[in-house]
């Protein structure tokens, strides 16, 4: 008996290695990111079409999922056809998902209350679509969480959950499910909108170029929204994080460039008061 035993698992191991060695195994229809980063990380290329995906906040944005409502949007922004959107609470603000590409004309609305998942499913039988969104307060199970799988298996139209949970720590958040990727989404700092720091354009040339080394990179402003981009689980693939810049008007994420592998350019030479003339000079 062992030794049958040895066999198969032998037998097992090297079938498994056929296929993983496979050049022309097919992968699943998806949407790229356009990031290397992502798109090679994920088994699919991208976020695989049809097939069910979660978003979460984080923090704070636990309860509203802001961030993770306007990823998904991006997401579907990218796909032709209508996106049926099933809410629990009236609180969608849809000027925000135009923003990011998914104008209003494509939204299809439907407050479902404690129904959403019911009403995912069934829209999800709409091979018309180009996405069904969920906002779920409370726990998704696997056995809904297959069955919304499976239906989005069937018709290719891709299934987002947006979970909600009004505490950060709430458990049925880490509860395993069905979906293909999990994401959490971390609202950090923008990087400063211009390059000069307005209270600065009345200082001299010197003074100006100093004060703008060292104080532009400690300045958060109002530019374009970041976030932190973490795959919590992927069916085929390994959890990764990214810093990420948020979806543009076309949907659109971009990567945050990581400091260059070199030195930090030099500081300009320090100011001081010239005594024979009004202003400032740099020293030497």
């Amino acid at each position: 008996m062992p030794t049958t035993q040895t066999h198969v698992l032998t037998d097992l191991r090297s079938r498994i290695a056929r296929i993983a060695r496979d050049p022309v195994r097919r992968h699943a229809p998806a949407i790229r990111f356009g990031i290397q980063a992502l798109d090679r990380h994920l088994p699919d290329g991208g976020l695989a079409i049809g097939a069910l995906h979660e978003a979460a906040g984080t923090g704070p944005d636990t309860e509203h999922a802001a961030a993770a409502a306007l990823f998904a949007a991006g997401v579907l922004a990218r796909l032709r056809g209508p996106v049926l959107w099933v809410l629990t609470r009236d609180d969608l603000f849809a000027p925000a998902l135009a923003g990011v590409g998914l104008h209003p004309d494509r939204l299809i609305l439907a407050e479902a209350g404690k129904q959403v998942l019911s009403v995912m499913e069934e829209g999800l039988r709409h091979r018309g679509l180009a996405g069904v969104v969920g906002e779920l307060d409370g726990r998704l199970t696997l056995t809904a969480s297959r069955r919304l799988q499976l239906a989005a298996e069937t018709s290719g139209v891709t299934a987002i959950v947006l979970r909600r949970a009004r505490r950060h720590d709430d458990p049925a958040l880490a509860e395993p499910n069905a979906a293909v990727t999990r994401w959490r989404l971390t609202a950090l700092p923008s990087a400063p909108p211009l390059a000069q720091a307005p209270h600065l354009a009345g200082m001299g040339a010197g003074m100006r170029a100093g004060a703008q080394v060292l104080r532009a990179p400690d300045m958060p402003g109002l530019g374009r929204a970041r976030w932190r981009l973490e795959l919590l689980r992927c069916r085929g693939g390994e959890p990764a994080t990214w810093i990420v810049e948020a979806c543009d008007a076309t949907g659109h994420l971009a990567l945050v460039a990581e400091l260059p592998d070199r030195s930090a350019a030099p500081l300009p030479p320090p100011l001081t008061r010239d005594r024979r003339a009004v202003g400032w000079r740099t020293a030497g």
